[in-house]
């Protein structure tokens, strides 16, 4: 197929309107008209329905899409490599998601540091749920993501990428900062918890349960959605909370917050690198998981 007329298509898509597209694309809007009947003929089906205010792709037009996504990503994957000489200065574009936990903290530094290593690589980050990452990686919207978890998905391959330790995080003049409590000491603690469903929080569940505590018999005084937050209301004096250590290291320099430690509990989970099956890396995105071995192992 004619990936201009694909191009074309997909920009239509995408922003509902000839007009924009063709903005975009920084054509004429004629131009963009002659390409999407020239695909239509072609295919022998009206792709487009351009009855309403805005264009609307059909059933067919639906299909094509989805497909012409993914020529569009392997086109612009060769074009990449093809382009590199293989002991050239790295560059490129690097497309890569994280889930909230580790996209909030280790994730952006480790890119940031791979970044200034090679300045004409273009890091792009998207940080959602764990969710939404592993379906984007299925799309190959992102070329790699980083997650908490690792649910099935016939679209993608996971492999370890690190691990990442839980601790909880008190204040720097809490009785128990830098010590160890039982687990019936940590009942009478006020905690803030991650909200029900956060990768930390299934962490510390499962860690408890092995010790015979269950979150019910604990004095929660808030349930937060974000690490940040319950950094936030840590440093607030609203209790303690357990989160990735990555999350804290800063205040833990600075001496503003404190670890205590839990008899018995060493809790930490695997951060899984997710890759759409079937898709050849990039050299900048295998140049990328790499260099983070090396800096997180």
């Amino acid at each position: 197929m004619d990936t201009r007329q694909l191009t074309a298509f997909c920009t239509v898509v995408e922003r509902r309107s000839f007009s924009q597209a063709a903005a975009e694309l920084g054509v004429t809007q004629p131009a963009v008209s002659l390409q999407i009947r020239s695909l239509e003929k072609r295919l022998g089906q009206q792709l487009l329905d351009r009855s309403g205010r805005r264009v609307e792709p059909t059933e067919a037009g639906q299909r094509l899409y989805r497909g012409a996504q993914r020529l569009l990503a392997l086109e612009e994957q060769l074009l990449q490599e093809l382009g590199e000489e293989a002991e050239g200065e790295l560059g490129g574009r690097l497309e890569i998601g994280a889930s909230t936990g580790p996209g909030g903290t280790i994730v952006p530094i480790v890119l940031g540091e791979f970044q200034r290593l090679h300045p004409r690589v273009h890091v792009a980050l998207s940080v959602s749920d764990t969710q939404r990452i592993v379906e984007q990686v299925a799309r190959r919207e992102l070329e790699l993501g980083v997650v908490g978890a690792a649910p099935r998905h016939r679209g993608v391959t996971f492999e370890p990428f690190f691990r990442d330790e839980v601790v909880l995080a008190v204040p720097a003049g809490h009785p128990f900062a830098g010590r160890t409590m039982t687990p019936e000491q940590l009942k009478t603690e006020q905690l803030v918890l991650m909200q029900e469903g956060a990768g930390v929080r299934r962490v510390i569940d499962d860690a408890l349960r092995e010790k015979g505590v269950r979150l019910r018999d604990l004095d929660v005084r808030l349930e937060l959605g974000l690490q940040e937050s319950a950094r936030a209301a840590v440093l607030a004096g609203f209790g303690a909370t357990f989160i990735s250590r990555g999350a804290i290291e800063g205040d833990l320099t600075s001496g503003v917050l404190a670890i205590a430690r839990v008899e018995g509990l060493e809790p930490s989970r695997e951060i899984s690198l997710a890759h759409s099956t079937g898709r050849a890396e990039t050299r900048v995105a295998q140049a990328f998981v790499e260099f983070a071995r090396e800096r997180l192992r």
